[in-house]
């Protein structure tokens, strides 16, 4: 499976959701949001940071997947799940565990968008600039990080370490750390 190294602790997560929830309490201020959770990755950082909101919060869930097993993408979106709530004339936040490649996020951007929201902003605990491919940057980001598997805090590797506190590197058998 590989050794992990932790990148971010439970501490800094913490403080980068209560910034984050102030930043996006502040934008939505004497309006509402529908935030969106991007299931399964997003879990963990949906509810933590749904609580630090002061503005008042609907919520909804949708559920793709763009990796198989392993730390490749498939490059191919499967939507499982597509929420249930209309869009249309809504403040809409979408929460994102991390973006890679910015393929499936510009896939649900667009499925999101043809449904005439009046807003439509993205919060991403991770940003992983060095793999973007779609032109897609969240208006909000907990951390810049490396172009590293990562895990913890929701984000996995073939179904496991999502209860891990921390964000952790993986590094695959064999392989030596930096």
């Amino acid at each position: 499976m590989g050794e992990l190294t932790e990148v971010i602790s439970p501490l800094e997560i913490a403080e980068a959701v209560r910034r984050l929830g102030t930043e996006i309490s502040r934008d939505y201020a004497g309006g509402e949001a529908l935030a969106v959770c991007v299931l399964n990755g997003s879990f963990i950082f949906f509810s933590d940071l749904i609580r630090e909101l002061t503005v008042p919060v609907e919520v909804d869930f949708l559920k793709v997947k763009s990796y198989g097993f392993g730390t490749e993408s498939s490059g191919e979106l499967e939507i499982d799940c597509w929420l249930k709530a209309d869009v249309k004339g809504r403040d809409v936040l979408v929460v994102e565990d991390i973006v890679d490649t910015g393929l499936t996020l510009s896939v649900i951007i667009q499925r999101l968008m043809a449904g005439n929201p009046k807003t439509l902003k993205v919060c991403a605990l991770l940003d992983k600039r060095a793999r973007r491919t779609a032109a897609i940057n969240p208006d909000y980001t907990g951390f810049l990080v490396e172009d590293q598997f990562l895990v913890g805090y929701g984000l996995d590797l073939d179904g496991r370490h999502r209860n891990l506190r921390g964000v952790c590197k993986v590094r695959p058998p064999g392989q030596e750390l930096p």
